[in-house]
C-alpha cells in the first residue's frame, strides 16, 4: 500500500526553525520527484519545494528561499524540509508529494503554527 507519511509539525514562535519529515512506503521512492506543498485556510495550495528523484536539483517558491531546504535519504525513503526563520505567514498545512509523470501520490499533511 502506497503510503507517504509526514511528521515533525508543530507549533513554533516566529524566527524558530523545525524540520519535517516524510515517510514513504509501497512505491519505488528512489524514482519518484518529491516535493513539499503547503495549504492555509483560505488560500490555494503552494509549491514550497522540490527535488529531483536523484537529489540533483532543488527548487524553492521565493517565499522560502534562503530559508527551507528541502533534502532526501533514498536509503530510508525520507524527504525532509528544514525550515528555519519562521515566520506567522509560513503557518500552514505542510503535504508531501511524490510524482513519476503520470503517477502522483498525497500525504495527508502536517500542521505548522508559527505564532507569539
Amino acid at each position: 500500500q502506497v503510503q507517504l507519511v509526514e511528521s515533525g509539525g508543530g507549533s513554533v514562535q516566529p524566527g524558530g526553525s523545525l524540520r519535517l519529515s516524510c515517510a514513504a512506503s509501497g512505491f519505488t521512492f528512489r524514482y519518484y520527484d518529491m516535493s513539499w506543498y503547503r495549504q492555509a485556510p483560505g488560500k490555494e495550495r503552494e509549491l514550497v519545494a522540490g527535488i529531483t528523484s536523484s537529489g540533483g536539483r532543488t527548487k524553492y517558491a521565493d517565499s522560502v528561499k534562503g530559508r527551507f531546504t528541502i533534502f532526501r535519504d533514498n536509503l530510508k525513503n525520507t524527504v525532509y524540509l528544514q525550515m528555519s526563520s519562521l515566520k506567522p505567514e509560513d503557518t500552514a498545512v505542510y503535504l508531501c508529494n511524490a510524482e513519476q509523470a503520470p503517477i502522483v501520490y498525497w500525504g495527508q499533511g502536517t500542521q505548522v503554527t508559527v505564532s507569539s
